[in-house]
């Protein structure tokens, strides 16, 4: 089952979505590496990245978030959404410039486990 609770600060994710329909989310190489260039500005500065598997139509990582002292306990999920949001928007609007196509590339949110013990990550 998927847990749709809050992102927390200094908690351990398994993260992953899905393309939106029977599209491919990468279809070349260099679709890979704009995804991890993207991933790298967006995602790193609030997150450290244990693992990641990008297949053509989906992708998962597994990350823990930072903490930043300046964002209050209730603003914890917003704060990392909005750096999840701008990171797939930059994809898919880079992707669909590329591929001269429109609409949404991803389903409409990210889905989310809590890595609450190490039995889960095995």
């Amino acid at each position: 089952m998927i847990n749709t609770e809050s992102f927390e600060f200094e908690s351990v994710y398994h993260i992953f979505s899905h393309v939106n329909g029977r599209e491919l989310i990468f279809r070349e190489e260099t679709n890979y590496h704009f995804f991890l260039k993207q991933l790298n500005k967006y995602i790193l500065p609030i997150a450290d990245i244990y693992a990641y598997c990008l297949l053509p139509n989906h992708f998962h990582l597994l990350l823990r978030f930072k903490s930043f002292n300046e964002v209050g306990t209730e603003d914890e999920h917003q704060y990392l959404m909005k750096n999840f949001g701008d990171f797939l928007n930059s994809y898919a609007k880079a992707y669909n410039k590329k591929y001269d196509r429109k609409g949404a590339l991803f389903l409409n949110t990210i889905k989310r486990k809590r890595v609450n013990d190490e039995k889960y990550l095995l």
